[in-house]
């Protein structure tokens, strides 16, 4: 059964969503996003997805200190991702509790850096960022496209160690248009060990119940669930988690 990651967007202190990685289209969605750790947990969910965009943006993490709420105020299960470039960001998150770093932009730019990062710390605590469009890995918070397709990116991580892919398909991150189903498809086919975390426009439970038939491991949405187009109790009672 899929698992089901509830997502955290951070900037200046809030909770928010943005459309395809554009900074300019952020709306608000609660001005503490520890309160809304809080909520996610009471109605049921284990796992949550923490984004810094305040660090993707500035490359380090800023947001450690709302990390470290989340976790000493939650039992959820947290992987955090957002900035993460140096071994002194990545210890950060795990000093603020962190269950798991996604690492992104560093996989690409630094790839001997990232698999030292995990032989240290094994796959179950580092998780490998591929942020697509059209085909190619995009970094630096989404604003500049890689030469890295994505098929060969992976095989080269999964090859080396890695288990846990996210992917986002931002092209649909935020448009609430239904996930890049074919694509996580395809990666499942040509990898059928990786454990994928789908991620971007997931819009309705019909959306996730396609992934689950699909056999997609994991799902992470955000913009669905904060506009109310998704029902958390219809959405349980159908997924419901360990």
């Amino acid at each position: 059964m899929i698992e089901l990651i509830p997502a955290i967007d951070i900037i200046d202190g809030h909770c928010v969503r943005l459309t395809r990685g554009d900074y300019a289209t952020q709306k608000v969605y609660d001005s503490d996003p520890v309160n809304v750790a809080r909520k996610l947990e009471k109605q049921g969910f284990k796992r949550l997805h923490v984004v810094d965009l305040d660090g993707a943006r500035s490359r380090h993490i800023v947001n450690a200190d709302i990390l470290r709420r989340i976790t000493s105020e939650t039992n959820l299960i947290v992987d955090f991702g957002g900035g993460i470039k140096s071994y002194d960001d990545l210890q950060a998150a795990f000093d603020a509790g962190a269950h798991m770093v996604t690492v992104g932009s560093i996989a690409v730019t630094d790839p001997e850096r990232v698999i030292g990062w995990l032989q240290r710390h094994g796959s179950e605590r580092i998780v490998l960022g591929a942020d697509v469009r059209y085909g190619r890995i995009s970094i630096n918070g989404w604003k500049d496209d890689s030469s890295d397709e994505l098929l060969p990116f992976l095989g080269r991580y999964l090859g080396a160690g890695f288990s846990k892919v996210l992917c986002t398909d931002i092209t649909l991150d935020g448009m609430l248009q239904g996930p890049s189903t074919q694509l996580y498809a395809a990666i499942m086919s040509v990898y059928p060990d990786c454990h994928l975390i789908a991620s971007g426009g997931v819009a309705s439970i019909d959306d996730i119940r396609v992934l689950n038939a699909t056999g997609i491991p994991a799902v992470v949405f955000g913009k669905a669930l904060y506009e109310g187009r998704i029902n958390l109790n219809d959405l349980l009672q159908e997924f419901p988690q360990g």
